[in-house]
């Protein structure tokens, strides 16, 4: 009874790599592990709705997308936490995410980048039918990763990401499979153009990106060689432009789409008394390699192409800066409810004291579906000679 009782730390994220079977009108989400990989620890872009790619570069940006390290300045670094989802969990019990990353530009032409992002899902204690402590345990995730990018011309970079990822979620034996803390490799591949409207006095910029990131080796969380989770490959595609009315002020508005590169769940037939079966009634097998997934995740949908729309996710914001040293920050977040139902508004605030920059932001889920409840970030920036 003891391994029963530490079989699995965190059911809905140790639990996301088993097939779900779903009744034939149903539409899901997509089953990911690692999902701490989606959380934008960065909080500057927080209180902008995690619309990341459209403004100004800074340190955090290995986060999203490493091509823009570039035109980020000679060097910087980032700090940033949050105690995620402070509403629900208290004590031992809290989850907390930090982030620290840094970038250091060559020639002006050429950037390389390190980061890493921790997450702890606080202390969980197993007890027994007698409510008897048996034990204790700590799930934690974490991923360390560098980059390299480098200019194509002088408005075009393109960067590379190396990443290394561990989801410790749980150990012991449960119905005879043996948990275990899961270990990946993945890798981002990144593009970044910007430019500025020279026609215009105060010189009104405009940027876009892509990028794929996390594509990499499968999760395995047990001993179970047929149970293996993908990891949150993700393209996104956002740009942004900036406004100046005068010297003083300035504004930045962005939009930025996100489209997970990872099997739809098909749907399964069911026998005479309604429960699900292994065979597919509508859609494709969830079982792939990681290159037929990003291939096939644009068309896999048993809800066809209607579905497919649902699996895109947005993320959008506005920026106001008074002399480029107080910021003002709004923005919002959609994913499809059938798709995760990830809805929220966010502020955000910063103070820039040249090179050090301060900012916060607040989440605010929308909807009536609290997914992490609401939660705020911090965060540091120390940006020396920012390219403008």
């Amino acid at each position: 009874m003891r391994h029963l009782y530490k079989a699995i730390c965190l059911a809905g994220a140790s639990m996301c790599f088993l097939p779900l079977h779903a009744q034939k009108s149903q539409q899901q989400a997509l089953n990911v592990g690692a999902p701490f990989l989606l959380i934008n620890p960065d909080a500057r872009t927080s209180g902008l709705g995690d619309a990341y790619t459209g403004f100004e570069p800074s340190a955090n940006d290995q986060f999203a997308n490493a091509a823009k390290l570039v035109f980020a300045g000679d060097w910087g670094i980032g700090a940033n936490f949050s105690p995620w989802i402070y509403e629900l969990n208290s004590g031992e019990s809290s989850s907390t995410i930090a982030y620290l990353s840094g970038f250091k530009n060559f020639g002006g032409d050429q950037a390389v980048g390190a980061s890493l992002r921790y997450m702890s899902h606080g202390t969980l204690n197993f007890r027994d039918d007698n409510g008897q402590l048996i034990s204790t345990y700590k799930p934690r995730e974490f991923a360390f990763d560098v980059s390299y990018g480098r200019k194509l011309g002088t408005k075009f970079s393109l960067a590379a990401t190396l990443r290394y990822i561990r989801s410790d979620l749980g150990e012991g034996t449960y119905n005879g499979i043996e948990q275990r803390p899961a270990n990946a490799f993945a890798g981002d591949v990144s593009l970044y153009y910007q430019n500025y409207a020279d026609h215009i006095d105060y010189g009104n910029r405009y940027s876009w990106g892509v990028s794929f990131t996390n594509i990499g080796t499968k999760l395995k969380y047990s001993n179970d060689q047929s149970k293996k989770a993908f990891l949150p490959m993700n393209l996104r595609i956002g740009g942004g432009y900036t406004f100046v009315h005068t010297v003083d002020h300035q504004f930045t508005v962005a939009l930025d789409i996100n489209k997970l590169l990872v099997p739809t769940p098909p749907i399964y037939k069911t026998d005479s008394l309604g429960n699900p079966t292994s065979e597919i009634a509508k859609g494709k097998d969830p079982d792939r390699s990681v290159i037929e997934s990003i291939f096939s995740s644009f068309g896999d949908a048993p809800g066809g192409f209607k579905e497919e729309l649902k699996e895109f996710s947005f993320a959008s914001g506005i920026e106001y800066a008074y002399k480029h040293l107080l910021f003002l920050r709004v923005g919002y977040f959609y994913e499809n409810e059938a798709k995760g139902h990830r809805q929220h508004a966010s502020v955000g605030a910063g103070v820039r004291f040249t090179p050090i920059e301060l900012n916060v932001a607040y989440i605010m889920p929308t909807d009536g579906y609290v997914y992490q409840a609401r939660t705020y970030k911090i965060g540091l920036l120390f940006n020396l000679s920012p390219e403008k």
